[in-house]
């Protein structure tokens, strides 16, 4: 086991942990206290790929391949399933999820391997079913834990691919300025359930826009969040330079110094 290169040798690194004389940490590990180590390395993962670092890619996507052996080990012990399991039903699920390339279906376009792949997974959860009332939602096989921004743009994708959905981007940007206008009326009356409910319906909106566009919510949002981030830096340092402390700015010289921060450009903000 000293220069572990396989999946399999991946594997019985993991058994060597988890036995008796293994490592006292690996051994007292339950699936309660990995929760957080899998999403922590996605999120790693995902911070990897958006910083462009390759080699970081792969040692986090090493990372993410270990807590999957991790938690298999786990299920193993309980006479669940194992490694190996988790592999033959993947590989069983890309195979029968693919029939234009594994089989007879025929499928030119992203926009028709999409639906193709939408079609056979419906048929899976009802068994061959037909899909009537009552039963497997188009909607379904999205996790609750989803973050609501990328469960927004999932749901609009799944509808959209059944044809639910709006023809132009234009009219989006219509149902855009419906919720904005829906929302001044809730704060004008001061309901706060109602202004709740309108700012989610906007940000829904918008999600169903920036899909139309062809823009990743998330990744808008999180430019955004990096561009409202130097702003505020190059900000805070303009204060240091006037002496001026935060308790002493008014909200009219604050507006007036951010303005000026944006109109330098961001190219000066990093």
């Amino acid at each position: 086991m000293d220069d572990p290169t396989t999946f399999e040798d991946l594997v019985r690194l993991m058994d060597r942990l988890r036995e008796p004389g293994g490592c006292p940490w690996d051994r007292e590990q339950t699936y309660a206290t990995l929760r957080g180590y899998l999403l922590e390395e996605c999120y790693e993962a995902v911070d990897a790929l958006d910083r462009g670092d390759r080699a970081g890619l792969g040692e986090e996507l090493g990372d993410l391949l270990f807590q999957v052996v991790f938690l298999s080990r786990l299920a193993k012990e309980e006479g669940h399933f194992d490694a190996s399991d988790v592999v033959r039903g993947i590989g069983a699920k890309i195979v029968r999820r693919h029939p234009h390339v594994f089989g007879n279906a025929q499928a030119s376009t992203s926009e028709e391997v999409l639906r193709e792949w939408e079609e056979v997974k419906r048929q899976e959860k009802l068994g061959g079913a037909v899909l009537g009332g009552g039963e497997e939602s188009v909607l379904s096989g999205l996790p609750q834990a989803l973050p609501a921004l990328l469960k927004a743009h999932r749901l609009g994708t799944k509808a959209s691919r059944v044809g639910f959905d709006w023809t132009r981007a234009e009219d989006v940007l219509a149902k855009v300025d419906e919720e904005m206008r829906e929302l001044g009326r809730a704060i004008a009356r001061d309901e706060r359930e109602g202004t709740r409910e309108e700012i989610g319906d906007l940000l829904f909106s918008v999600v169903m826009l920036s899909r139309h566009l062809g823009v990743d919510p998330e990744e808008a949002l999180e430019h955004a969040n990096i561009k409202f981030q130097r702003r505020f830096g190059r900000l805070e340092r303009e204060l240091r330079r006037r002496g001026v402390r935060w308790e002493d700015a008014d909200p009219v010289f604050l507006d007036r110094l951010w303005m000026e921060m944006k109109s330098r450009g961001d190219s000066e903000l990093s």
